[in-house]
């Protein structure tokens, strides 16, 4: 149950993000790991929700993703009083943590207005599986059924020896 609450809080959470940042074309958050690595996305919802910040155009441009991660989270540390729990250079990798994006996004998510529209959550829902699911959950389904696997085997093999043929 708890795991299906969590799902059903990320779509939501996944809902207003893509909402939010519907009218930036270079910005296309699928999930909540390398949609968040270039440091645009983090930028996007910001400043579609407060224009007033800062100048989009000056920091969709910027040639760094750290840069423009670093942008983000101060912006958000200064403005909106969010400490800055993720380090741009922990961001800016092939697979971000996922965890600590949707923490991050959470925080954003308290103090920014939160409507989300039935259409969002539609479109989310609506997005094709492997972009909701994380290379990391990949490998742990994997490892998880690899264990699994090598339980019922170690037991097999045990119970096995433990039975004694008759002679």
């Amino acid at each position: 149950m708890a795991g299906l609450q969590q799902t059903n809080s990320e779509m939501i959470l996944l809902s207003w993000v893509r909402q939010s940042t519907r009218n930036y074309p270079q910005v296309n958050v699928t999930n909540f790991t390398t949609s968040w690595s270039d440091g645009l996305a983090f930028n996007a919802l910001l400043h579609s929700h407060r224009p007033d910040l800062f100048d989009w155009n000056a920091v969709a441009s910027q040639p760094s993703p750290v840069q423009r991660l670093d942008h983000a989270f101060n912006t958000a540390r200064q403005h909106l009083g969010i400490e800055k729990l993720l380090d741009p250079e922990d961001v800016a990798t092939a697979c971000p943590d996922k965890k600590s994006i949707l923490m991050y996004v959470t925080s954003l998510f308290q103090v920014l207005p939160q409507q989300v529209t039935m259409e969002a959550i539609r479109e989310v829902e609506m997005l094709p599986r492997h972009s909701r699911v994380t290379r990391e959950e990949h490998i742990e389904v994997h490892e998880q059924h690899f264990s699994q696997e090598v339980s019922f085997t170690f037991l097999l093999s045990f119970c096995y020896s433990k039975v004694s043929l008759p002679t």
